[in-house]
């Protein structure tokens, strides 16, 4: 398995794969709903990769001064239970502190915030989770 920042288009195409192929179908969401406003060329994005299929991912994004927003964690259903989406995570605070963020926030899903908590991720009240799909707790950790 490789992780990588993606730099390229059709890395970002195999991020926006992973989401699609894991949770459009499994949850009905419409592919409006699954790429919004924040994906794009202003959004950071950690792909995993077995040889050179994509196979988990997410993406983070400055919200506010030293702030980011971390998302759209999804591993392919046969690939799960191999540590990625931690690996992917990883990856992304790594980057965040690279570029001066002190704090991340996520709106997990009911359900896997107990993944979260075991990254350092814990609940709080001061923010509002931010999801229609979904019912979701806010979570944050200081880098």
């Amino acid at each position: 398995m490789k992780i990588i920042r993606v730099t390229k288009e059709c890395e970002r195409a195999g991020a926006y794969y992973v989401r699609m192929a894991a949770m459009m179908h499994k949850y009905q969401i419409s592919l409006d709903a699954e790429i919004d406003s924040h994906d794009g060329e202003n959004c950071h994005y950690i792909l995993a990769l077995d040889d050179i299929y994509p196979v988990a991912t997410c993406r983070w994004f400055e919200v506010d001064d030293g702030i980011a927003e971390i998302g759209r964690v999804v591993v392919l259903p046969e690939y799960r239970g191999q540590h990625l989406g931690q690996a992917v995570v990883a990856e992304a605070e790594k980057w965040m502190r690279e570029a001066g963020i002190k704090k991340v926030e996520i709106s997990s899903r009911v359900g896997v915030e107990k993944f979260y908590e075991s990254l350092g991720y814990s609940r709080s009240e001061n923010g509002k989770p931010h999801h229609d799909t979904f019912q979701c707790v806010y979570m944050e950790k200081v880098l």
